[in-house]
């Protein structure tokens, strides 16, 4: 055979081989990089003034309590304290007592907060109430043995000597009445809010929230007599006494009524 023709021969054979070699498949060429995601900007942050630690109502606030946290400028509301606005909010807000309680985190608000030379008591108190102190027995006697603690609603109880009878009788007659129902606590002695699990507290006064009238009956009330708180439970909050639930074992009586105790012997009568 011609040898051109033998050389042409071989360069097709080498040709095939290669396409076949090519068409059989190889390793996949890598894919092209996706492209990066493009990361959304950060929203804009102003830095507001926050609480650091959970506050109860009354506490006095330290440095220690606040601190400047990023807040998203979307989430910013009216009354929030910003750093951009006052940059010594912090140090002016120190000494302030809470109004309401803050939780960790949580914005400062001057509606929140009570000045030193503002009173705390006339802050706390609703509009319209009146903030009255009765003399209670730091032994707990005249005040739930002691179990009565600020926010808590109680009843309060008149004693009274009954002169007409005490000489009619010749004995010493003691009345009982109860005179207001369903009364807010404010304070038990200097303590206006529960703080450390507190579930026993003494103290020589109560502080009540009452309106003008009653006012004037707890004032008239503790100039003839002694006063009781009788402690509510937390159900009755709100309710009159006439719309509570009462069974054949907790009936009360259908009328008002005092409680006369001659000789020991407690009884009810008719006023």
């Amino acid at each position: 055979m011609n040898p051109a023709r033998l050389a042409v021969l071989g360069i097709a054979l080498a040709a095939g081989s290669g396409a076949a070699f090519l068409m059989s498949g190889g390793d996949p060429p890598p894919p092209p990089p996706a492209p990066k995601a493009e990361m959304p900007p950060p929203p804009p942050m102003t830095e507001v003034l926050v609480a650091a630690a959970d506050m109860p109502m009354g506490q006095v606030l330290r440095a220690a309590d606040l601190r400047w946290q990023p807040w998203p400028d979307g989430a910013m509301t009216a009354g929030y304290i910003s750093r951009k606005d006052n940059a010594k909010a912090l140090d002016e807000t120190v000494g302030a007592s809470v109004r309401s309680g803050f939780l960790a985190g949580e914005p400062i608000r001057a509606q929140k907060l009570v000045r030193p030379e503002s009173g705390f008591m006339a802050a706390i108190l609703p509009a319209g109430m009146r903030a009255v102190a009765i003399v209670t027995d730091s032994r707990g006697t005249n005040s739930a043995g002691g179990f009565i603690l600020p926010n808590d609603r109680v009843d309060v109880i008149r004693t009274f000597r009954d002169d007409a009878n005490s000489r009619a009788n010749n004995s010493d007659v003691q009345l009982s009445q109860t005179i207001l129902t369903d009364i807010r606590v404010l304070a038990i002695g200097q303590l206006i809010q529960e703080k450390n699990g507190t579930n026993v507290v003494t103290g020589e006064t109560a502080t009540l929230a009452v309106t003008p009238a009653q006012a004037e009956t707890l004032t008239l009330a503790q100039k003839v007599g002694s006063l009781s708180l009788a402690l509510r439970s937390l159900a009755d909050a709100g309710r009159p006494v006439e719309a509570q639930p009462a069974d054949a074992a907790m009936a009360q009586t259908p009328e008002p009524g005092l409680t006369v105790v001659r000789f020991g012997v407690a009884r009810q009568q008719t006023p």
